[in-house]
């Protein structure tokens, strides 16, 4: 079996590119991430034996982190630092938005479960609305004692709709092109991309051995941002580079779908479908408030406030040029403010709702 597993891998990377080459030759969206996403998703809920290979998720998560640092440079620094408030507005709003879509899914389904105990139904509900990493949320969930199953397919089919449907929705209504400040450096420096390498290599192996969550992500991003605002302009990432790291990062995602996921609960899907479009609907509305209120562009805060993971928003910003540094900063905030605050409100919510008296 375990000889098998390095052609698997292969087998997915192969079907993945020519999934990607399928979308270019279509000028999808996206292609290097939503062409494989679909692809691998599909072949693995037909029972295909896909596979992916941690330590190049690992390698595309860095690999992004660096490029999206590369954007901040003093000018984008201080025009993010001048917005904070509306960051605020964007976390308390997705810490809401999820109590709300976990409430909902708890009127939808708690009835129809009753083999689920009630308290086990409350932590797997909350933890399935909660707008966080998929990983993160399960483990989580797993402590308060919810239905793992639940939470983490409730997150990935989530994670899935809103990739595919804000990079067509964004093509398609002519929103692209509109980068308010272009990263400072566009050559290829061999030396300074080394260099680079080497850098943000250190940041991500220092943020995992500190055990932060995303530590390929997070630490390349912000070692990447100290070099921009200190003004030291090593390289930029080859094109080829940020393609392949989002083909192996849509490989991890399609990967996790299987045949048994269609037979998890099919109504259950089928909600968390409904509700994530109804989510994208709602942040749509809070984007144009916030928008406006900031004078930045509305597609720039649908990608900020959208219920999307940070590496893919923030990838879809990049490929689209729709204000990276802000999209960034949006979702760095929201997942660090969801990881501190979503699991002591759980506690806080039903602790209250353990004490309000019973209604006769």
């Amino acid at each position: 079996m375990l000889s098998r597993y390095p052609v698997r891998v292969l087998a997915t990377l192969l079907l993945a590119l020519a999934a990607a080459g399928v979308c270019l030759a279509l000028r999808t969206p996206l292609p290097w991430m939503i062409g494989p996403l679909l692809a691998v998703s599909l072949a693995s809920i037909a029972g295909a034996p896909t596979a992916s290979f941690t330590p190049l998720r690992n390698l595309g998560q860095w690999t992004i982190g660096t490029a999206l640092g590369l954007y901040f440079t003093p000018h984008v620094v201080g025009l993010v630092a001048s917005v904070w408030w509306a960051i605020v507005l964007a976390i308390a709003w997705a810490l809401l938005l999820g109590v709300g879509f976990g409430r909902w899914l708890h009127a939808m389904h708690a009835k129809r479960m009753p083999h689920v105990p009630a308290k086990s139904m409350r932590a797997t509900t909350y933890f399935s609305g909660a707008i966080g990493g998929a990983s993160e949320m399960t483990l989580m969930a797993e402590s308060a004692g919810a239905r793992t199953d639940l939470v983490a397919a409730a997150h990935s089919l989530r994670l899935v709709v809103v990739t595919v449907t804000i990079p067509f929705a964004m093509q398609w209504s002519g929103l692209h092109g509109l980068e308010i400040n272009p990263p400072g450096v566009r050559e290829v420096n061999p030396g300074g991309l080394a260099l680079l390498a080497a850098a943000t290599g250190v940041g991500a192996l220092a943020m995992r051995a500190l055990k932060r969550t995303n530590p390929w992500f997070i630490g390349p991003l912000l070692v990447a941002m100290g070099f921009t605002i200190a003004g030291q302009s090593l390289s930029a990432v080859p094109a080829w580079m940020s393609n392949t790291a989002q083909l192996v990062i849509a490989v991890s995602l399609g990967v996790r779908f299987s045949r048994e996921f269609l037979h998890t609960a099919p109504r259950w899907l089928g909600s968390v479908v409904l509700g994530t479009f109804g989510m994208l609907v709602l942040c749509a509305a809070v984007a144009w408030l916030l928008a406006w209120a900031t004078g930045l562009h509305p597609a720039t805060m649908i990608l900020g406030t959208s219920p999307g993971g940070i590496a893919e928003m923030s990838i879809t910003a990049k490929v689209l040029q729709l204000g990276v540094p802000v999209v960034t900063a949006f979702q760095v905030c929201r997942l660090v403010a969801v990881l501190l605050i979503v699991g002591p409100m759980f506690r806080w919510i039903y602790r209250q709702d353990a004490a309000r008296p019973a209604r006769p």
